[in-house]
């Protein structure tokens, strides 16, 4: 038999930072407390939950209510799988849960709620955040060793150069020195995105506008229109990093777009998002939709890899800088796309009032 836990009722305040909905219950089932993630989970406000039975949120899953009553009576813990819940006016949800006895004023019952989809959502980020440093590691290693021959290459290019007495001559080792440049230049890019960040506050919006100014430049007749959110308050990042992330992705938007069409910039703000297995109140949601063909199913899975591209003639690195530069602003980027439509969203954290103390 487990003993309970043990803890102050102060200390609820502290499970209001977890990302996993935690619900605590008294002897008989009524509601106590409920952190924000289970009112996000549950999609219903504290108000609406708390001092109200179990089962007015829940329903009645099957094994769940003789786990509650043998955390109650007999002091036992319970893990539960693929619980399924039903709620009003929602989708069915598909829960793992815990079951824990506690000893806190009145409550007398932890329940910690995970979402399948969420674990499993969480567990493609863990992936994915492997993939990225394995691929930043290729990327540093590789152009490391191509920078110092390329140097080579150039400088012997040059000095044969000065012992050539013909001019038609001459233009081979031009094309060496131009070549070994556009190499330079692209070890430089690779490079970039493995400096230090500077981080300090900063609007998204003037970012957009940015951005929006030099695709206008390069492409006059994509239209970029704006869909704003301006109750949104500052982030905290490095304004090019990020200047730079939006740029590619729109960059890329565009030239699918064959210089004719639409994209657009849209922010909105994200409430109890967890990014990178930490739990934030909130984030800001930015999508980049355009109305080109889509992106090629060929590539979907790999389009963020280093050197993959849906382009003739393209370095393949624009989709991978942008990423990196996203998750070093503790950020994600998802994609959906299919002829006619294809949004890529990027959702970077706001900083904690805790945080921004500390």
């Amino acid at each position: 038999m487990a003993s309970p836990s043990s803890f102050p009722a102060s200390a609820f305040g502290g499970l209001d930072l977890l990302s996993s909905a935690v619900v605590l219950l008294d002897r008989d089932l009524i509601v106590r407390h409920v952190n924000p993630a289970a009112e996000n989970l549950f999609s219903a406000s504290s108000r609406q939950i708390l001092n109200r039975p179990l089962a007015e949120l829940l329903g009645e899953p099957p094994g769940l209510a003789a786990a509650l009553d043998n955390a109650i009576r007999d002091n036992w813990s319970h893990t539960g799988q693929n619980i399924r819940v039903l709620r009003h006016n929602a989708d069915p949800l598909h829960l793992d849960c815990t079951v824990t006895p506690v000893e806190a004023g009145r409550v007398r019952v932890l329940i910690e709620f995970r979402p399948i989809d969420q674990q499993l959502k969480t567990a493609r980020e863990e992936r994915l955040a492997e993939q990225q440093q394995a691929n930043r590691e290729l990327i540093r290693n590789l152009a490391h060793e191509i920078k110092n021959p390329l140097g080579g290459i150039r400088g012997s290019a040059q000095l044969l150069e000065r012992e050539l007495s013909s001019p038609q001559l001459s233009e081979y080792t031009q094309v060496i020195i131009k070549e070994a440049d556009r190499l330079q230049e692209l070890m430089n890019r690779l490079l970039t995105s493995h400096r230090l960040m500077h981080p300090q506050p900063a609007s998204i919006h003037d970012i957009l506008e940015r951005v929006r100014h030099l695709i206008h430049a390069e492409f006059p007749e994509v239209a970029v229109r704006r869909d704003y959110d301006i109750s949104l308050p500052e982030i905290t990042g490095d304004r090019e990093q990020l200047i730079q992330a939006i740029l590619n992705i729109a960059r890329n938007a565009a030239q699918a777009l064959d210089g004719r069409g639409e994209i657009v910039f849209r922010t909105r703000a994200q409430r109890q998002v967890t990014l990178a297995k930490r739990r934030y109140r909130l984030a800001l949601e930015l999508q980049i939709v355009d109305n080109g063909p889509g992106i090629p199913e060929a590539i979907r899975d790999q389009m963020f890899y280093p050197l993959v591209s849906g382009r003739e003639g393209g370095s393949g690195l624009g989709l991978t800088l942008a990423q990196n530069f996203v998750a070093q602003h503790h950020g994600v980027i998802e994609v959906e796309s299919r002829p006619g439509h294809t949004c890529f969203t990027l959702l970077l954290p706001f900083p904690n009032p805790s945080q921004e103390s500390q």
